[in-house]
């Protein structure tokens, strides 16, 4: 065959691979599992974030209850809990680790409230600027962890859809290997329900 002819049909050829292989979700798969972790670190982020908050506000708290020793030890040793609960973003695809996750933060979250209802006792907490501030951005830090999780389980979700759709699910089983990823769940009891915290 003369090479005149050879060359169109090989780049024909190539052309007509990229075409089959950007429809199996080669490049897709794996693009989609990184926003997953990606969105992950997001939550973990925010967790981390109220976590780092809580300190200032049990020293804060502190100051005006002193009397009130065992909330502030109960929320300082299950900060230092939640803090050691982390999930492997490569085990994503197991719900037990979500749920320990989910069950630490729970406890942090349960005892930061009684830690706050017992602010209830002290007007003049109430009234100070820096428990203010501190309450605002605790305030903010729980909306932000509510729409990473979504973020996360709407990145999961996407991901999920693509390797169990043809012809990325070619792809994602022979492939990749690809299993689903488990989306956050609210775990912790009572969770339909948000806290009820008055000041």
């Amino acid at each position: 065959m003369p090479t005149a002819i050879r060359r169109p049909a090989a780049l024909a050829a190539l052309a007509g691979t990229a075409l089959l292989l950007s429809g199996c979700g080669v490049n897709t798969i794996p693009a989609k599992e990184e926003a997953v972790k990606a969105k992950w670190a997001d939550v973990e982020n925010q967790y981390q974030r109220r976590a780092d908050l809580i300190p200032n506000l049990v020293s804060t708290v502190k100051g005006y209850a002193v009397q009130e020793k065992d909330v502030l030890e109960a929320v300082t040793k299950a900060r230092a809990s939640a803090s050691q609960v982390t999930v492997d973003p490569t085990k994503l695809s197991d719900p037990a680790q979500l749920a320990a996750f989910d069950q630490a933060q729970g406890a942090l979250g349960q005892s930061l409230g009684r830690l706050l209802v017992t602010v209830e006792k002290y007007p003049d907490l109430k009234s100070s600027e820096l428990f203010l501030q501190l309450q605002s951005q605790l305030e903010g830090t729980e909306n932000r962890i509510t729409v990473a999780r979504r973020d996360y389980n709407l990145s999961v979700q996407d991901y999920n859809t693509e390797i169990r759709t043809f012809p990325s699910l070619i792809t994602a089983k022979v492939v990749y290997g690809a299993k689903p990823i488990a989306p956050f769940k609210a775990t912790t009891v009572n969770a339909e329900k948000a806290p009820e915290v008055k000041f």
